[in-house]
């Protein structure tokens, strides 16, 4: 460490607070409250959706934010999301509090402490995955041990010290904020580089383009069916079945696949698995296309999801799988959608939807066209994806330097 550095624990510089509960109480009082939802990424609050709650003015009293707190994300998370995230109170004017899925941590000393400095660190031991240990895991939700985090051990140069590495950080951030914003829109242009062509496609419609509804284009043997209605308990080495969830990628494979007692499916013939099928999702992500490898002949799929197999006379499988995924097609699907919780389309009006198609030899050349675009599309996604993640790693290096006391000019630090 640093001559005049010292190390204190998160536990002996702040105070803590739980969240706040509105009460039932009269007198009562309107506040903002920040949830969880207003934790960014990046560890900045998202003012644009704070709630306005009416709470017991008693409650708020004593749970009432202040200029410089910084707020802990507690509980909450996910699976692949940790909680403990962290964001700065930088609002002087206003009433707010904070929701009881998150708590305060609030400076004893802003004469030794910087506000900032001390929320930069926090935030690195998040996206290094420090307090990736200290959770407790119930229901589906992650709740953070206090003692545990309470316990962190800070490095703390002097006051001015702090100061000017947060000063560094902040223009180091804003650059590669910056190169990342640049590499996400390169990102973005060169996924709609292809859905413009795409779509193109069908707006630009030639001679001897025709159309028909879905049903009329359908192989004989693919009835546009739901799958199985209750897929039953897992089965092992039984029959792979295949659930919306399951539609994340282009090409289904068996990895991860929930497996059931073939049994289950012997009255389903109708939607028993060939290879090669377009498997489109009817229920939940309604509308999700996804096509099934040779490797998954013999398996089925649960009543979410209508398998697709068009009439190879007329239409080319591979062309099926570009029109399915065109706004041609997703449009007239997302019309006839319905529902709140659970967004779904009846077998009835998906089999209605109308389908515009040019002659088998027009089609091979699209496919190769869209083939080769969908393939350099992905290679540039590709190249911009890892610029994203090598800023991202930056982010962290910048910041294991400034807590070691390894912290230069900017420039030198982006060099």
């Amino acid at each position: 460490m640093k001559k005049g550095w010292e190390i204190k624990r998160l536990g002996e510089i702040c105070e803590f607070g739980n969240g706040l509960w509105t009460g039932k109480k009269p007198p009562f009082q309107t506040v903002g409250v920040i949830r969880n939802t207003n934790f960014t990424r990046d560890g900045k609050l998202d003012d644009l959706d704070i709630v306005y709650l009416e709470v017991e003015k008693s409650q708020y009293v004593k749970k009432q934010l202040k200029y410089g707190d910084i707020i802990l994300e507690k509980s909450g998370g996910g699976p692949k999301q940790p909680v403990g995230r962290v964001i700065i109170f930088d609002k002087e004017e206003g009433d707010f509090s904070f929701s009881n899925f998150t708590s305060v941590i609030r400076i004893k000393n802003f004469k030794e402490v910087d506000f900032n400095y001390l929320h930069r660190f926090l935030f690195f031991s998040y996206i290094s995955g420090a307090t990736e240990t200290m959770q407790s895991h119930s229901t589906g939700i992650r709740n953070l041990k206090f003692d545990d985090y309470k316990a962190i051990e800070i490095p703390f140069p002097p006051l001015p010290e702090q100061q000017r590495i947060v000063a560094i950080l902040d223009e180091a951030f804003a650059a590669i904020a910056k190169a990342k914003a640049n590499a996400q829109q390169n990102l973005q242009n060169a996924k709609e580089l292809f859905e413009s062509y795409l779509q193109g496609v069908f707006e630009n419609k030639g001679e001897g383009w025709e159309e028909k509804s879905l049903e009329e284009l359908a192989d004989e043997k693919c009835t546009l069916s739901y799958g199985i209605v209750q897929p039953g308990e897992e089965y092992l080495d039984g029959l792979p079945i295949i659930r919306p969830t399951d539609l994340t990628k282009r090409f289904i494979d068996l990895t991860g696949l929930k497996r059931i007692d073939p049994k289950l499916a012997d009255g389903y013939k109708r939607t028993k698995l060939i290879g090669d099928e377009l498997l489109l999702c009817v229920r939940g992500t309604t509308g999700t296309i996804s096509i099934a490898t040779k490797d998954l002949v013999g398996a089925n799929v649960t009543r979410g999801i209508v398998p697709i197999r068009f009439n190879s006379k007329i239409i080319n499988q591979e062309f099926g799988y570009y029109l399915l995924i065109s706004n041609f097609i997703q449009k007239q699907i997302r019309a006839k959608t319905y529902g709140a919780a659970l967004m779904q389309i009846n077998i009835g009006d998906l089999r209605k939807i109308q389908t515009a198609y040019p002659p088998l030899k027009t089609q091979q050349a699209i496919v190769q066209k869209l083939d080769a675009l969908s393939a350099e599309t992905k290679k540039l996604e590709s190249i911009y994806q890892q610029k994203i993640n090598d800023l991202e790693e930056l982010k962290k290096s910048v910041l294991q330097k400034a807590f070691a006391g390894e912290l230069k000019t900017t420039n030198e630090e982006l060099a």
